[in-house]
């Protein structure tokens, strides 16, 4: 069985961006860095590869360079970037879990912010500049999917690059471990602050529960599994610099009639991708509907009711009418 259709990853991403974008706003108004970097990470990793999968359809032509370079070395950041995130999340509910998450000044706050987009920022853009030593090419396009990283396989790949998700998710599994003992021992306490605080409740308590144990069945495992698939199906011998960028240039082009009968390509694509769109999706079914999400609908929805309303009687031949529309809306 071969892999779902391109229009169908086309509709799936798509929804993965908007599933993003929505939930960004009161993030952001609440200083949630690890939050909105994850969504920002995860909803540009899919509006990107939903973009690659409509303007390759049924295509490998390299019409837009600039752009292949920049969609390849998202991708490379991607490796590491949504693991950073997640360990930025786990990092400040520990603070939280541990009482010391309160921060009480200006200094205080801008420190931890800045702390948090060093992890959610500078730990991606490290990969990158890892990854470009193990690189062969600049890019590789696949009809149907466009253009990939062309990491090459060699013993310097893991620690540059393979070995990365599995390190982040070590320390985020330390935090995890830690979040879940300190939650579990502190639960009557949390019971009562339910009544005491308005950021943090029941539902809050449990949605960040079973992210802690996502976090240990996710990022890890995962991580191991492509360490194992490349050293399974063969590690390149690392002769120097220049052999490995000798043909940097050249881009090459690949019709989805050979990589889509080669297995371990369309697991490798395939899973990247889904595994994308995969995030977006359980990021927004933990907080897309949460209280404070459906608060932001009601609002979005009343502004829009009241808007419509605005309109309809201000298109209205009577002005008795329109009084009373206005006196109503008012």
């Amino acid at each position: 069985m071969g892999p779902p259709p391109n229009e169908v990853f086309t509709v799936f991403s798509f929804i993965g961006f908007v599933m993003c974008a929505i939930p960004f706003y009161w993030h952001f108004k609440a200083r949630n860095t690890g939050t909105c970097m994850y969504m920002a990470w995860t909803g540009l990793g899919c509006l990107i590869l939903c973009i690659d999968s409509i303007v390759w359809n049924k295509n490998m032509i390299n019409r837009a360079p600039v752009y292949c370079d920049i969609g390849s070395r998202f991708q490379v950041a991607l490796n590491a970037a949504i693991p950073a995130c997640s360990l930025c999340i786990q990092r400040r509910l520990y603070k939280f879990s541990t009482m010391t998450a309160k921060i009480a000044t200006r200094a205080e706050r801008r420190h931890a912010i800045i702390a948090d987009l060093f992890i959610c920022l500078g730990i991606p853009i490290l990969q990158i500049v890892a990854e470009y030593v193990v690189s062969g090419e600049r890019y590789v396009l696949f009809e149907d999917f466009g253009p990939a990283h062309a990491t090459l396989v060699t013993p310097a790949t893991f620690p540059l690059f393979s070995a990365w998700p599995v390190a982040i998710g070590a320390v985020s599994l330390v935090y995890c471990v830690m979040n879940i003992y300190h939650l579990y021992m502190r639960q009557r306490q949390s019971t009562d602050m339910v009544s005491s605080s308005s950021e943090f409740d029941r539902s809050l308590y449990i949605r960040l529960m079973v992210l802690s144990s996502i976090e240990i069945l996710g990022t890890i495992p995962l991580g191991s599994f492509w360490i194992v698939f490349d050293i399974r199906f063969g590690i390149q011998k690392w002769r120097s610099w220049a052999q490995i960028h000798s043909d940097y240039s050249h881009i090459e082009q690949i019709p989805n009639i050979v990589w889509k009968n080669n297995s371990k390509v369309v697991l490798s694509l395939e899973l990247f991708r889904w595994t994308v769109v995969l995030c977006a999706f359980l990021f927004f079914a933990f907080f897309g509907f949460a209280k404070e999400a459906r608060r932001h609908y009601r609002l979005v929805y009343t502004a829009l009711a009241c808007r419509v309303g605005y309109l309809l009687s201000t298109s209205s031949n009577s002005p008795h009418e329109y009084v009373i529309h206005r006196t109503i809306l008012e």
